[in-house]
């Protein structure tokens, strides 16, 4: 079955969560991660990682927004949180993450805000194989945070 996974956290260290995420890659599922900060996991490694594209935002504002997108063969769950994906948050703290049960909201989070995010291409840097990243630069230039400040005209 088709299936896609995005994330946005603000980073990503847990070993176990990158090895699922390895996993998931290894299986086919597409995936899009947007990290903030931190981000342990290797994007684009052939026979490892090639499904996984990694891009970090870092703009005019401090984000503190989580997000878990999984579609798997046309069922779409989407979840929204506090939990970066570090052993300190998901092993030595309470954090909270829910699903987003109302078809509208999910649908929004997913085809607007996940979506603005992924065609940002003023502050955001692309997570090479080798671990550093580049500037984004294809296409007409499009700031995800002032799109939703009203400053640029979105989608």
């Amino acid at each position: 079955k088709p299936a896609r996974i995005i994330i946005k956290v603000n980073s990503l260290t847990d070993e176990q969560m990158i090895a699922e995420l390895y996993t998931a890659s290894q299986a086919g599922v597409e995936m899009d991660l947007i990290v903030r900060g931190i981000c342990a996991l290797r994007p684009g490694v052939k026979g490892l990682s090639s499904n996984i594209r990694v891009r970090s935002i870092v703009g005019r504002f401090l984000e503190h927004s989580r997000i878990f997108y999984f579609a798997n063969g046309g069922d779409e769950e989407v979840y929204i949180g506090s939990a970066d994906w570090m052993s300190r948050n998901l092993d030595r703290r309470v954090e909270v993450i829910l699903p987003v049960i109302d078809a509208e909201i999910r649908g929004y989070i997913a085809d607007e805000i996940l979506a603005f995010y992924l065609r940002d291409n003023s502050n955001s840097r692309l997570l090479r194989p080798d671990g550093w990243y580049r500037k984004t630069t294809d296409g007409e230039s499009f700031d995800a945070q002032m799109a939703f400040v009203g400053r640029e005209t979105a989608v």
